[in-house]
């Protein structure tokens, strides 16, 4: 079971199309977009495309923030979803990315409650620069 972390905290996934890989995207379906995919294969495809979940394979793996912010600048308006190995601390820095919500495990859940991650949903606040300015 996977559970949804959006601004106001945890929510069952309602997505209910399909979700294909990239090489089998066709208008009105979901796109699982992996971390090691160029965002310009989905050029010409992004207002038929609802969603688009970037894979995270490692917490360290920062390449799908980079997909997400590339996705925005190509005017993607659709849902982007973050899935894999996200954790709270990286929430706010995923929402500054572009993604709209965080896909994870029932297991993360349990070690990450809902009020880790709601404590970063304020994600607009807590940056440097705002730091800095308060």
């Amino acid at each position: 079971m996977t559970i949804l972390v959006t601004d106001t905290g945890f929510a069952p996934d309602d997505w209910a199309a399909p979700i294909v890989a990239l090489n089998d995207a066709r208008p009105g379906v979901g796109i699982d977009l992996a971390a090691s995919n160029d965002p310009l294969e989905l050029a010409g495809r992004l207002e038929d495309t609802p969603l688009i979940r970037v894979d995270f394979p490692s917490f360290a793996d920062g390449r799908g923030f980079t997909i997400a912010r590339q996705l925005r600048l190509m005017g993607y308006k659709g849902r982007l979803r973050a899935r894999g190995h996200v954790i709270a601390d990286q929430y706010a820095m995923a929402r500054r990315a572009g993604f709209d919500e965080v896909e994870i495990s029932a297991d993360l859940a349990a070690r990450q409650p809902e009020e880790q991650w709601l404590f970063r949903a304020d994600w607009q606040a807590h940056d440097y620069q705002a730091r800095l300015r308060g």
